[in-house]
């Protein structure tokens, strides 16, 4: 590949990742929205209705629709399959997505996930850890 190529394709990759942080900005922004015209009685249900309180519903609307993209990525590369969990318990499979939503060590996990090395450090930063243990002991064909 010439220098040029190399370069032209750099750029390329650069901006198809910019336009895809628009994109998930601008997803993200328009759900706060719809959040914000709905009347109060209305987000309480829609709250009601998927098991949280009216500020937790706001917090992850707030963190946006990817908020916990690394949890099935983590479950899979620990040996558990995401959708199984959800059929089989979806109530743990919120939790999970709970907590997830507001892990602090997003980048981390990513990076840990890309080098293949999460399943050897998940538990220092996960706040999963003990959830996911908790599903090892208690089904131990789960990994």
């Amino acid at each position: 590949m010439s220098s040029q190529t190399h370069e032209q394709h750099s750029v390329e990759s650069i901006l198809g990742a910019i336009a895809n942080w628009v994109e998930r900005y601008r997803h993200a922004v328009g759900l706060r929205g719809e959040l914000a015209r709905c009347r109060p009685e209305e987000a309480a249900g829609i709250a009601r209705d998927i098991g949280v309180s009216l500020q937790e519903l706001k917090f992850f609307v707030n963190k946006g629709p990817y908020a916990a993209d690394e949890l099935p990525k983590l479950l899979r590369a620990l040996g558990v399959d995401p959708q199984k969990l959800a059929s089989d318990d979806p109530n743990k499979m919120r939790d999970l997505q709970r907590l997830c939503v507001t892990c602090g060590d997003k980048s981390q996990c990513r990076h840990d996930l890309a080098t293949g090395t999460v399943a050897d450090w998940y538990h220092d930063y996960c706040p999963n850890a003990t959830s996911i243990g908790a599903l090892f002991q208690s089904n131990p064909k789960t990994g």
